[in-house]
């Protein structure tokens, strides 16, 4: 059995007040092409569908198309709601699409949804968990952490260990201290409070997940990000974009592969001197329709400088500015907010840049009643 792992695609997102519809109409596209070149048996989408709870008209519209064409080439899908969802919006007329093999778990409803599907080894049962915070999870029990109560609703599941089981999710997945690669695109917990390690999810022969637009993988090979099919942010400039191909063979074989997703306009960043940027012989390398953000590093004032690039770069997206004055406004501005923090201000700051997480509120506490002994 072949399963195509998509996540994120942010139907209807706009970076810098320019709409992305036309790339991700071309990315789906490539989506389907991927389709009948491969021929999986069921695309897997690990939420964010849209990329706001109540999408535009449009967004709906290119979401529409998306589904039609993969019915029409025969294929079962499943889709899950992301944090940018609107879970019940999405999953208007559930019942009327599982009827044509859609399969969709907008809202977490104390249990994992599954579906059940067979080929010639047996049973590959998938189950679904949509994007659901610890205060949904507190209806349903008493649980410290997110992670507690996703481990609770598992353990409580009748998995079979005997047979294939698959689990799509969109949450924030660890490997006990190692974090995974984020991006500016995307909201990412704070306080640890929601990060899941990976340990959880140990029944699951295959996690496909999504939240973070970095395709990587957490822990072991086979619990994976699919990532972003678009760039969405200038931090994911140097990515490389793709769907995964999951090859489900007998128990405990699995194969996968990243197929390459090629966008319209790549996004990427200059950097360098007005004139250096506007010279023939640099601009000419590379296509000028990309979704720029430039870096000015002169020193002298300039007049109009983003009117000057954009005459040559057109999808100018983002202007910087680099320099000796810059640097000293910068460090006059982090001195006075140092100024304004208090004692335990600047240690939180300090603890999250050593820890790359927040400290917890008991953690808060007893820095707070360590500094006021001292005093």
């Amino acid at each position: 059995m072949k399963l195509l792992h998509l996540a994120d695609l942010h139907i209807g997102k706009r970076i810098y007040g320019y709409s992305m519809l036309e790339e991700q109409r071309q990315i789906l596209d490539q989506v389907l092409w991927i389709c009948q070149e491969q021929n999986p048996d069921i695309v897997l989408i690990a939420g964010d569908a849209y990329d706001k709870p109540v999408p535009g008209e449009e967004a709906v519209l290119l979401m529409d198309y998306f589904l039609t064409q993969l019915n029409r080439q025969k294929r079962k899908v499943v889709i899950i709601s992301g944090n940018h969802d609107s879970g019940e919006r999405l999953q208007f007329g559930k019942e009327i699409m599982e009827q044509k093999e859609i399969y969709i778990a907008g809202t977490f409803q104390g249990k994992l949804e599954q579906i059940t599907v067979n080929d010639e080894w047996g049973e590959v049962i998938i189950y679904m968990l949509p994007f659901v915070k610890l205060s949904v999870m507190r209806k349903y029990g008493k649980f410290e952490s997110l992670e507690t109560a996703i481990q609770n609703f598992i353990q409580n599941t009748p998995i079979s260990l005997s047979k294939r089981n698959i689990l799509v999710a969109h949450q924030f997945v660890v490997n006990g201290s190692w974090m995974p690669e984020c991006c500016d695109s995307e909201v990412t917990p704070v306080g640890g409070l929601d990060a899941i390690d990976c340990s959880v999810f140990e029944p699951f022969d295959y996690v496909a997940l999504g939240h973070l637009h970095r395709a990587q993988k957490v822990g072991r090979e086979t619990i994976r990000y699919a990532g972003s099919p678009l760039k969405y942010s200038f931090s994911e400039a140097m990515h490389h974009k793709s769907a995964v191909l999951v090859n489900l063979y007998e128990k405990n074989k699995i194969e996968w592969d990243t197929i390459p997703l090629r966008p319209i306009h790549e996004m990427r960043e200059i950097k360098g001197r007005i004139k250096d940027l506007t010279d023939p012989n640099h601009y000419e390398r590379a296509d000028r329709q990309d979704y720029i953000r430039a870096i000015v590093t002169d020193e002298q004032e300039l007049y109009r400088p983003l009117d000057t690039l954009r005459h040559i770069y057109p999808n100018l997206l983002r202007l910087d500015f680099e320099n000796a004055r810059m640097q000293e406004q910068k460090k006059e501005i982090e001195e006075i907010q140092i100024e304004k923090k208090t004692d335990l201000e600047l240690f939180e700051q300090f603890f999250q840049k050593q820890n790359q997480i927040e400290m917890t509120e008991k953690q808060r506490q007893y820095i707070q009643n360590y500094l006021s002994d001292k005093r």
